[in-house]
């Protein structure tokens, strides 16, 4: 007979308080927590139980037509999240066949169940579709990106929104009359400037305030944008955003002839005050959740100039960096990866995500500060096979990552 209960105990990171955490192994929920006993499934020391992490950002590039599949698909994703320590994670819909209205979606939502990581799907926007019978969340894409799911005019757009209000609709703001204005310029980044984001980030504000939509700002990169969105939360506009590892970690003083093709993605690299701005933006809650973006490509099409970069594996040692070189606390990092995260997805799913709490998915992701790890494509799970971190040494890393009260991931001692 299965056993029913689970029992981790150790220091809650947000709370910094050894605790006995139990889990009720049907239902996958967190049934007690209490003083600890010493007599536990898992006994942890120094090692810190976060709340699971969660990425609101995923390309996992599987769909029905499973012409992607070589890149990444939902099970080989989802193995790339658990060695990251993500323990659930909101899937974008720009594929070959994208999941646009209630057949499209469930088609495409019956193959997540190869993932051992829970997966809620987006449902993609564009220039013909309607909002599904169901409560799903959306993406729109305001410009050209991968896929052909995008708008080539704002006032296109505006008519197809229209019929989306009261939704959740995430925004990738590009501005297509922009980005077609610079085509012809020398570079990736001087192609995607930072005037067609910030453009955007205007018209997905005045969108999310004409439609009462409740809007999401994907991969913010610029200063000039998170200002935008700053004021526009003073004014009570029902809008949150996201940051990707990458416009954390890299800017553009850092390509070089040997790495401009690895690190092209959309929108591009910014400059250093960008970057800056950005880190102290997620530590203030300007920015609302660290969501990766990962974006699979092999490294033939990476050098071919095709955008994206593969972060799933890396969230919890980049987790870590925050920590160490930016003094992020565990509570800030709990805001950004799991509160905020668990409250967003929770609209979508039957469970509620982001606490240690009594009622909780018992989902859990354990770092250890004091364990640095270097980045090695023979560590990384993504069929891709290969990282913009790649020998890169994160000052700490995920000892385990726990989903529904069952260990997914545990490293070595």
């Amino acid at each position: 007979m299965p056993k029913k209960l689970f029992a981790i105990e150790g220091t809650i990171a947000n709370t910094g308080e050894r605790k006995r955490i139990e889990i009720d192994t049907a239902s996958g929920l967190i049934s007690k927590i209490t003083d600890v006993t010493g007599v536990t499934d898992i006994l942890l020391k120094e090692e810190l139980i976060f709340p699971g992490f969660i990425d609101l950002h995923v390309h996992a590039r599987e769909c029905v037509d499973h012409s992607q599949d070589y890149k990444e698909d939902f099970k080989t994703a989802g193995e790339a999240a658990i060695n990251g320590g993500v323990v659930a994670f909101m899937e974008m819909p720009n594929n070959p066949t994208p999941p646009i209205d209630d057949a499209s979606y469930e088609a495409k939502n019956n193959l997540t169940k190869e993932s051992a990581v829970p997966i809620v799907l987006y449902a993609g926007i564009g220039p013909k579709t309607e909002p599904l019978t169901k409560s799903v969340p959306y993406k729109v894409f305001m410009g050209p990106s991968v896929g052909d799911l995008f708008f080539r005019s704002l006032p296109e757009l505006e008519k197809i929104l229209a019929q989306y209000s009261g939704c959740c609709v995430s925004f990738h703001c590009e501005d297509p009359k922009i980005l077609d204005e610079y085509k012809n310029e020398s570079t990736h980044e001087k192609r995607r400037p930072k005037e067609a984001e910030i453009s955007a980030v205007d018209f997905a504000l005045l969108m999310i305030e004409k439609y009462n939509l409740q809007g999401k700002i994907c991969h913010c990169s610029t200063k000039e944008g998170i200002e935008k969105i700053k004021n526009a939360k003073i004014r009570k506009i029902n809008v949150v955003a996201e940051v990707s590892p990458h416009h954390l970690y890299f800017d553009f003083s850092m390509l070089t002839d040997a790495n401009r093709e690895w690190m092209q993605m959309n929108p591009p690299l910014r400059n250093t005050e960008d970057r800056i701005y950005l880190i102290e933006s997620l530590r203030d809650g300007t920015i609302d959740f660290l969501a990766t973006d990962h974006a699979p490509h092999t490294k033939e099409e990476k050098l071919k100039g095709t955008s994206g970069t593969p972060q799933l594996d890396t969230y919890g040692p980049f987790v870590t960096w925050l920590m160490k070189e930016y003094n992020f606390t565990a509570q800030e990092i709990v805001r950004v990866c799991s509160n905020n995260p668990g409250n967003f997805i929770s609209q979508f799913t039957q469970s509620r995500y982001g606490k240690i709490e009594k009622g909780y998915i018992g989902s859990f992701t354990i770092l250890d500060l004091n364990k640095p790890i270097r980045i090695r494509e023979n560590i990384l799970k993504t069929k891709c096979g290969w990282s913009t971190y790649e020998g890169i040494i994160f000052p700490g890393s995920v000892a385990m990552t726990i989903i529904k009260g069952k260990v997914v991931k545990q490293n070595e001692k």
